[in-house]
């Protein structure tokens, strides 16, 4: 299969014998057919279309080089899942919003750039919306501190303005004819590194907007489940920090209720993201840049799971079809592992 990608991706054109061979190895993987929606009567036409979505992306000649470098990775869920995108917001008849769930290391941002790249070819305009740029000023979060001195660090529940993110998402899911509307935007090196808003985004006439973060779409769980809550929380401070964020999450489901879609970036272990943040600020150091220390980080990637412990929140997700449609495993290497659709 590499070896006939590699060639359209070259420029050589698809020729029968090579979609007669994709179309075998799609239809021998029964798991991934059903995913998407191809059966030996569809496989044919299902092809040809990805195929020549395929060729348009090198045809371009733009400067993506990723997904030269990950052609299988673009073939078997890029392309397909931007197609389903493309005829999902067909369908709806208006903006819609795919939520993306995902932890550090999990290809959010990535995912998010390919998708917005092929759905320009079906002529729809994308953007990225993060739960990040939500997160309240760096003065409203100094006064939440002086309240609340367990929210040492932006991220948890209560650190966002959930109604500005409500508003935004309502405006884009159903624009005014001609509206422009302010897209929030974060930068985290403002304030040495606590972050703050920064200048607006002003765009008009989105099709697909991609709302990702780190809980999106988590929802509030039983607090017994804390009493006998994974590591890292420990202590009852830790169990009475876990609850109160899990009523703070209440807030955020008005939010989540403008969400369509919800798809998860699952790590095969949950514990995977902390040496990924590891890995990451290993290589921003090697650049000259400063960053922390691996205890630092331990301490930081702690912080996060003792607010919502994946355990805790994202498996009962996972095994929710009325909220989430699709989930994919992260290998340790990052790259894709199974893909399924919740039944």
């Amino acid at each position: 299969m590499i070896e006939i990608l590699q060639a359209w991706a070259h420029g050589q054109p698809p020729h029968v014998t090579d979609l007669e061979l994709l179309e075998q190895w799609e239809l021998s993987d029964s798991k991934r057919a059903i995913l998407w929606g191809i059966t030996p009567e569809t496989v044919k036409l299902k092809l040809q279309g990805r195929s020549h979505l395929f060729c348009r992306l090198f045809q371009e000649n733009l400067d993506f080089p990723l997904l030269s470098q990950q052609l299988e990775t673009l073939w078997k869920f890029w392309l397909p899942f931007a197609t389903q995108l493309a005829e999902s917001r067909q369908q709806l008849g208006r903006p819609l919003v795919q939520g993306i769930l995902g932890g550090q290391g999990t290809g959010k941002t990535t995912l998010a750039k390919v998708l917005t790249y092929i759905l320009s070819l079906f002529h729809y305009d994308t953007i990225s919306l993060s739960l990040d740029d939500l997160y309240k000023t760096y003065l409203e979060r100094q006064q939440l501190q002086r309240v609340d001195p367990r929210l040492i660090w932006r991220g948890p529940p209560g650190t966002h303005d959930v109604k500005l993110g409500i508003q935004v998402l309502e405006q884009l899911r159903q624009p005014l004819p001609g509206q422009t509307i302010a897209i929030p935007r974060f930068d985290k090196s403002l304030w040495q590194g606590a972050g703050d808003r920064i200048s607006s985004e002003f765009v008009t006439e989105i099709d697909i907007i991609l709302f990702e973060g780190w809980f999106v779409g988590c929802r509030p769980i039983d607090p017994e489940g804390f009493n006998s809550a994974p590591e890292p929380i420990i202590t009852l401070a830790d169990q009475q920090f876990a609850r109160d964020m899990n009523e703070q999450l209440k807030e955020y489901i008005p939010l989540w209720e403008k969400l369509d879609q919800l798809m998860i970036l699952n790590p095969v272990d949950y514990r995977l993201s902390k040496q990924w943040r590891i890995q990451a600020e290993h290589d921003m150091i090697s650049t000259g840049k400063s960053g922390m220390t691996d205890a630092e980080i331990s301490q930081f990637v702690d912080y996060f799971w003792k607010a919502l412990h994946p355990q805790l929140f994202i498996n009962p997700l996972i095994k929710n079809p009325e909220l989430v449609n699709l989930i994919i495993e992260i290998n340790p290497d990052h790259s894709l592992g199974n893909i399924s659709r919740n039944q």
